[in-house]
């Protein structure tokens, strides 16, 4: 009996409703498919933070703070940026931690489609660290890091970026791997632009270095030129507008320039720079009064022997009647050498000496040249008179040039915008060389504070063994024409052997309010200090 309740109780169960059994299978297999599904997704995810995990691992070794890499930007006198620092990466491969080559080829083809990979697949094959990238942009480094390979190498790097390209290659320089600047700008402002904290402005102009630019390119095709130079500089103060060198070069490849085509030929380069320094000689024969404006020189030959040389002019049918002013108008040759010779070698050497021609400049950047050495010889004279036998370089030129057109005050060429200039230019005074330059000096120091500055040294043995600087103050009183006029008359020609136009002996006294505590030191040497010195030196008693 037990038996057969058993089996109805069987039979019941098999007798129930088949919609309710489908029901509860249909339930059962959407239960095992979620379960699926959840164990794919942390499959996913732990694969994936496996994945972030492997590249955070090979990202950069080395970091940077700010303090350590924040190379302060340069831009022009308007604000507009010249060089600019920013953060990039570098992708590298460790050959010695690939362990599947071909795998790892077809990853970087795929994300690197544009880049030749025979000489990759050199590299993969040896043994030594290489760059496969630089500079990364944001959608590759983000394909990069998802790669999880150990082998590759994500670096952050800061970099310099400059947005002009070549516009300004000559002028700011480039950097190195390690942001130290290697030339121009860059290199002679290193440590202000690694201190960060102030942006470096410069005198140019942009838009001015723009036009300049173009007009040289243009003229170097017309001409065929090999390269070529443009500088425009404020005359009053030195700032230098636009200084453009060509052939230039993108500061943004960084690379070695070795071609000597692409030296600063406007610092750099030095040239025999020809007829431009006819305005040289004319204006020292005007400084020393040797010559005047309303001079002419008659019956000028077209040639003339020199030193077993022959000296030409360019133009035959140049008048032969020229005065100086048409000797600069129609670049006379002989002109030129005919008031070169009245001038002098001595003079003629002072005076461009003076004006910085044949030394080397002290500029802003480190580029550049140094003139030439020559020897006063026969016919030396002659040839610098209309610009031969010597050289200089474009922004010694420059400088020249400012001094002439200012009025022959001294000039600084520079690149660096300052906020305050030296208002108190130094004007370049000779002793005067006739009565009229006379009382023009002792009429631009009337009633002015000026300072006279005696220097004595000893040497022995063609070596410097002392020496003493001696500065002293001169307050000349308010001189009327007449009273300058009475006192040049009095001393007679000596005028012309004296600095300033004056002295303190005599009469001399009268023309000031007050001097210096030195008088021997104003009248010539520091005979107390050179006394002083030797006396210590056991040299006398």
């Amino acid at each position: 009996m037990k038996n057969s309740e058993n089996r109805r109780i069987v039979i019941n169960k098999s007798n129930m409703d088949l919609g309710d059994f489908y029901e509860n299978k249909f339930k059962i297999n959407l239960n095992r498919i979620a379960f699926i599904f959840i164990l794919i997704s942390i499959l996913i995810f732990l694969y994936s933070a496996r994945v972030i995990y492997l590249s955070s691992k090979t990202l950069q070794t080395k970091s940077f703070k700010m303090d350590e890499i924040n190379r302060a930007d340069i831009t022009d006198r308007n604000g507009d940026f010249i060089s600019k620092t920013v953060f990039t990466t570098n992708i590298g491969i460790d050959p010695k931690l690939v362990k599947n080559k071909k795998k790892l080829l077809l990853k970087l083809q795929y994300t690197f489609p544009h880049k030749d990979f025979t000489e990759i697949k050199k590299k993969i094959n040896g043994q030594k660290f290489f760059y496969i990238e630089k500079k990364l942009i944001p959608e590759e480094y983000d394909k990069i890091k998802l790669l999880g390979e150990k082998s590759i190498r994500l670096e952050k790097k800061i970099t310099r970026i400059y947005p002009d390209k070549n516009l300004f290659s000559h002028v700011i320089g480039q950097i190195d791997e390690d942001n130290n600047g290697i030339s121009g700008i860059e290199k002679s402002y290193d440590s202000k632009l690694k201190d960060g904290r102030n942006k470096l402005v410069l005198t140019l102009d942009k838009d001015l270095q723009f036009i300049i630019r173009n007009e040289l390119l243009n003229a170097k095709k017309i001409f065929k030129t090999v390269g070529g130079a443009g500088i425009l500089m404020n005359i009053n103060n030195g700032e230098i507008l636009s200084l453009v060198s060509i052939p230039d070069f993108n500061l943004n490849k960084r690379e070695d320039i070795t071609d000597t085509n692409y030296i600063n030929r406007a610092t750099k380069g030095v040239y025999e720079l020809g007829s431009v320094f006819k305005s040289f000689t004319i204006a020292a024969g005007l400084n020393y009064g040797l010559i005047s404006k309303k001079d002419i020189f008659l019956d000028l030959e077209k040639k003339m022997k020199c030193g077993g040389r022959t000296i030409s002019e360019y133009d035959e049918n140049l008048p032969k009647d020229l005065s100086v002013e048409d000797i600069l108008v129609y670049s006379s040759n002989i002109g030129s050498v005919k008031i070169g010779q009245i001038i002098g070698k001595e003079k003629l050497k002072t005076f461009l000496k003076k004006i910085g021609i044949l030394s080397q400049l002290d500029f802003d950047i480190e580029e550049t040249g140094k003139p030439l050495p020559f020897k006063w010889r026969d016919c030396k004279l002659e040839t610098i008179s209309y610009g031969h036998g010597v050289t200089t370089t474009p922004i010694q030129l420059a400088k020249g040039y400012a001094i002439l057109a200012n009025g022959g005050y001294d000039v600084k060429p520079t690149l660096i915008k300052k906020k305050i200039y030296n208002s108190r230019k130094k004007r370049i005074l000779n002793k005067p060389v006739n009565y009229e330059e006379s009382f023009e000096q002792l009429k631009g120091l009337s009633g002015e504070n000026h300072k006279l500055i005696t220097a004595t040294t000893c040497v022995m043995e063609s070596k410097q063994i002392w020496s003493y600087i001696s500065v002293q103050d001169m307050q000349m009183r308010t001189l009327s024409d007449e009273y300058i006029k009475n006192y040049i008359n009095e001393i007679g020609d000596k005028v012309l052997n004296i600095l300033g136009a004056y002295e303190i002996e005599g009469k001399g006294i009268n023309l000031f309010e007050s001097i210096g505590d030195d008088l021997f030191s104003i009248q010539g040497i520091s005979i107390l200090q050179l006394t002083k010195f030797l006396r210590k030196a056991g040299y006398i008693e």
